[in-house]
């Protein structure tokens, strides 16, 4: 309920209950429900597809079967999530490290068990740190490394382009903002596909500060329970980039042959030495967090605002009281109403 506070408990049931359900057995009817969900989700958006005649079904099917092989991997090779594991413990580590700087800064301001858990305390000060680390790796040229080969490895496996894989690439461990920049010089002379591709790959990973402020979040101060969090995290977030190709080319199918030679380009060549990295990698982050916040504020606002007409509706139809009697819910109220038409769609993707 509302009312509930947050607790440790209720963060180590939660990790229970999400182990419980992705370390179950696998039976017929979860793989069933799987492969249900997959067509679904492909017959919507074929029909959102801006010319169904020129989908290239190689290549939406070689990126599903991409992201199918990752998933596999991550379930039965040992090797491979212990690689989740440690870059997972890293973003704990950044988390535990960013906590100490929210200690010096607010001091019992963020002890949980005296005021409880305050968001803007907890979360938020971690994207600024991460920010900043990320400006450090980028400056050193260690995420360039990963995301040529990583652009590489997407352009040969799901046949895209030198500007579309790079973006991709660099969407798993940079923002939004921050990915198309890496391709910026190429960007006037890409195809509509190609454009989309990177819009759709930019919103369906995480950036590494978005990553770090939902580990502190679900993590609640329990570093073993921010661990299990971040691995699972980070591996939907690498998923999504093949997923995010399958969903671009049906959606916008490439029409053109347009083959650009692409280098990997620096975002950060205005900068001249570690500090003033630091400061502006600091400096970005705290605008990141303020926009975060900001509209955190408004859309709860929102939401609570299109709640009050519609519990005022519900009073005047005399539905509240059933609604209370015979749902989760306590009233008429935009939570049941996008609960009830996403709960097939939701129940169709696990």
């Amino acid at each position: 309920s509302n009312e509930e506070e947050i607790t440790d408990e209720g963060y180590s049931s939660l990790k229970d209950f999400l182990v419980t359900q992705s370390m179950g057995s696998i039976t017929i009817g979860k793989i069933l429900r799987g492969l249900i969900g997959i067509v679904v989700v492909l017959f919507i958006a074929w029909l959102f597809s801006s010319n169904r005649k020129a989908i290239d079904w190689k290549y939406v099917l070689s990126a599903l079967a991409f992201q199918i092989v990752l998933a596999i991997c991550l379930i039965y090779l040992p090797f491979v999530e212990s690689i989740f594991n440690f870059v997972g413990s890293l973003f704990v580590q950044i988390t535990l490290a960013a906590e100490d700087g929210i200690i010096f800064l607010f001091g019992n301001l963020v002890n949980n068990e005296q005021i409880g858990y305050v968001f803007v305390f907890k979360v938020l000060p971690s994207i600024i740190f991460f920010s900043t680390i990320s400006s450090l790796l980028f400056y050193w040229g260690i995420i360039q490394f990963f995301v040529k080969w990583l652009g590489k490895a997407f352009s040969k496996i799901m046949g895209l382009s030198g500007v579309e894989s790079l973006s991709l690439a660099g969407n798993i461990f940079l923002g939004q903002t921050e990915a198309p920049l890496v391709v910026k010089k190429y960007l006037p002379n890409v195809s509509q596909s190609e454009l989309f591709l990177i819009m759709v790959g930019g919103m369906a990973t995480m950036s590494g500060g978005v990553l770090a402020a939902y580990i502190a979040l679900l993590g609640g101060g329990d570093p073993e329970t921010a661990s299990f969090f971040a691995r699972h995290l980070l591996a939907a977030s690498v998923m999504a980039a093949p997923a995010s190709v399958v969903i671009g080319r049906i959606v916008m199918p490439q029409t053109e042959n347009n083959v650009q030679t692409v280098k990997l380009d620096k975002v950060n060549k205005q900068n001249t030495n570690v500090l003033d990295v630091i400061t502006t990698g600091a400096i970005e982050g705290m605008r990141l967090a303020v926009n975060v916040a900001t509209m955190l504020i408004v859309f709860v606002a929102l939401i609570s605002l299109i709640n009050m007409f519609l519990c005022k509706i519900g009073d005047i139809v005399n539905i509240n009281d059933y609604i209370a009697n015979n749902t989760n819910y306590d009233s008429f109220s935009l939570q049941l109403v996008l609960g009830y038409i996403m709960s097939p769609i939701m129940w169709l993707l696990g």
